[in-house]
């Protein structure tokens, strides 16, 4: 399997919450220069995305996305490591909200141009070479967002297949439920007990794109637990790179 990018224009044309801007995740955020697919935005342009449609510094944000809620997790996250701290997701996303019969519109709404002031926060992301330093001497925990079947290697995404050493599975779609709202706290604080995550070690997510693994970052949140990182370049790089190690079955 191959990683593809799209975003979803046309959904949010044909119907969204009043009010609501667009943001493309796959373009308007991320780092056209980065080999590695999907990859944050650099702050410039991170702040120019987020100016042009409104959103300074003192903006409070709600997220909302119209398929799994990790696309939400995404943007709050890169809000988050960029130091916005007034952002939240709507639980249940577009999907609660449209079946609920509250209001759509197609109209786009036509905000002033604001300025956004990013703060970097680098404890929130995290590279290769420090994967590969938690993964070699336990210093964190490593959560894998995937499925089970690519976690353990059945199914391959690009080049290689299988997980990193010593990361345990906690999929992200676990976290939600049946209705993709997100379990009640104390559910997702027995998922997180269950794959190791104790309050103790920082958290290191990680999926195939660095997207899937932000909804682990906001269970984290949501718990109280709040030393964890996104591993934003996942397998889409360390799958792709022979210097680094691999594992595989488990789960």
């Amino acid at each position: 399997q191959e990683a593809e990018y799209v975003g979803a224009p046309d959904e949010y044309s044909q119907g969204h919450v009043p009010g609501a801007v667009y943001v493309d995740w796959t373009s308007d955020i991320t780092d056209p220069g980065n080999p590695v697919p999907a990859q944050l935005a650099p702050r410039a342009r991170f702040a120019d995305a987020m100016g042009q449609r409104g959103i300074g510094s003192d903006t409070d944000v709600v997220v909302v996305d119209h398929t799994g809620g990790h696309f939400a997790t995404r943007l709050w996250w890169a809000l988050r490591y960029y130091g916005h701290k007034r952002v939240a997701v709507l639980d249940g996303g577009f999907a609660k909200w449209s079946t609920e019969k509250r209001p759509l519109t197609s109209e786009e709404p036509h905000d002033e141009r604001l300025v956004f002031s990013p703060v970097p926060h680098p404890e929130l992301l995290i590279d290769a070479a420090g994967v590969a330093h938690v993964s070699a001497n336990a210093t964190a925990r490593i959560i894998d967002a995937r499925d089970a079947d690519q976690y353990r290697g059945e199914v391959i995404r690009g080049t290689r297949g299988g997980h990193i050493p010593g990361a345990i599975n906690i999929p992200a779609k676990s976290l939600f439920d049946d209705e993709g709202t997100w379990k009640s706290v104390e559910e997702l604080r027995l998922i997180l007990s269950a794959g190791g995550v104790d309050g103790g070690k920082r958290v290191v997510a990680y999926c195939n794109g660095g997207v899937t693994a932000t909804a682990v970052l906001f269970a984290l949140e949501l718990t109280g637990q709040r030393k964890y990182a996104n591993y934003d370049g996942s397998w889409n790089e360390w799958g792709e790179r022979a210097d680094l190690p691999i594992a595989q079955g488990g789960g």
